[in-house]
């Protein structure tokens, strides 16, 4: 901040990003290391629908991820609107990860869906998960969508939308 309160503006001429999304997306990733100051390097890996960016060595990778992992979310939502600002129809989805969160939360996420499976077959109804956005729900749908004893849906609204796991019609009218 200025001596006034005021909040200093940067011109557009004085934001140069890369032209390609992947490397977009890595240098918003990279300033914001850097202004954080936890150290770590960047390593960007791309597939045919998408961008993987993960921040490597970093000091204190809870800094970056956040409560909750909100930090990394909001930072790879970020990453995602400059990689592609136009909101291209066919753009990839840009994946961040820190310190191995990813992964960990996947696991864990995967985990609560199986016991959300278990009890919703046990008791015959469905079951509702705690609030999750959109890519984490989609980590769940995709988890159970090859079973064939339960179903997935959402429901809510942002920053509420649950995902709800219920037994198959099949599969409740068979207990």
């Amino acid at each position: 901040m200025t001596d006034g309160g005021e909040v200093p503006r940067l011109e557009p001429e004085e934001l140069s990003l890369p032209e390609e999304p992947a490397a977009r997306a890595a240098a918003v990733v990279e300033a914001v290391v850097a202004a954080l100051e936890v150290g770590g390097g960047v390593r960007v890996a791309e597939s045919d629908d998408e961008i993987q960016i993960a921040v490597e060595g970093e000091d204190d990778p809870a800094l970056l991820i956040g409560k909750h992992g909100a930090t990394i979310d909001a930072l790879q939502h970020i990453a995602a609107r400059a990689a592609f600002p136009g909101g291209e129809r066919d753009r990839k989805r840009v994946v961040i990860d820190a310190g191995g969160y990813r992964e960990r939360r996947q696991g864990a996420l995967e985990r609560a869906a199986d016991r959300a499976a278990e009890e919703a077959l046990s008791f015959g109804r469905a079951v509702d998960l705690d609030p999750m956005n959109s890519f984490e729900r989609r980590i769940v749908h995709t988890h159970l969508k090859d079973r064939s004893d339960v179903e997935t849906h959402s429901e809510g609204d942002e920053p509420d939308r649950r995902l709800v796991v219920s037994p198959r019609d099949e599969a409740a009218a068979a207990t």
